[in-house]
């Protein structure tokens, strides 16, 4: 607690994956995966297989869905009816999780930040769509660097353009893939229980675990 007679906060730069932790995209994913699959003369998947793929990028998302045997011009060429359906309809569906818009406002004196596995583009599409880009100092996405997440580079990016510290920067996210990056950068980690891929946050552990992202400022403004 500070002078002032106000909780002091733990860390300065908060990090969020976008979907399954900000964003609840899952159905607008799965209807662009499957109009990909017919355009491809593919019959259509059940929407909770997709949900399943989706984590690692749109490239990997459609790998995934079109399944084997795809030489690999087909592979672009079906990311690229994906990415155009899906630039078309990205926002038909897609909302804020409960509790984010607050948990934003409370969070709002220090840096945020957005790194996914989602291209650039879509995302900031998203973040501009739902009115709160202008609540993150950084958002970079899977085609922002040349390696995805888990490589620590979109944080140890993050780290340069805010100054912040590794011992005051918090990761969060609803996958192992966004566990294993803060791990690989140094950072504390914070999952949520909520997402698309809660169930596999039990390795590596996160440092906290959450099921509300209104949660957040405990953990942030924990007394001392």
């Amino acid at each position: 607690m500070n002078s002032n007679g106000r909780l002091s906060a733990k860390y300065d730069l908060i990090i969020f994956d976008l979907d399954g932790t900000l964003i609840d995209s899952k159905l607008d994913l799965a209807n662009s995966v499957n109009f990909t699959r017919q355009q491809m003369r593919l019959p259509v998947l059940e929407h909770r297989l997709i949900f399943s793929y989706i984590g690692d990028g749109a490239t990997m998302l459609i790998r995934r869905a079109m399944g084997e045997g795809l030489g690999e011009s087909e592979v672009q060429q079906a990311l690229e009816f994906f990415l155009n359906h899906y630039r078309e309809h990205l926002l038909d569906t897609t909302n804020l999780y409960p509790g984010v818009a607050e948990a934003l406002d409370e969070l709002r004196s220090l840096k945020l930040a957005v790194l996914t596995n989602k291209p650039l583009r879509p995302t900031q599409a998203i973040l501009q769509g739902l009115k709160i880009h202008d609540r993150f100092a950084a958002v970079y996405g899977g085609n922002s660097f040349d390696q995805k997440k888990p490589h620590p580079v979109g944080i140890e990016r993050i780290l340069g353009d805010t100054a912040a510290t590794r011992e005051r920067t918090l990761m969060v996210g609803d996958s192992y893939i966004d566990i294993q990056t803060g791990r690989n950068a140094a950072v504390a980690t914070c999952g949520v229980t909520y997402g698309f891929a809660c169930d596999t946050l039990h390795e590596p552990k996160p440092d906290f675990l959450i099921d509300d992202l209104r949660e957040l400022s405990r953990i942030v403004y924990a007394s001392e």
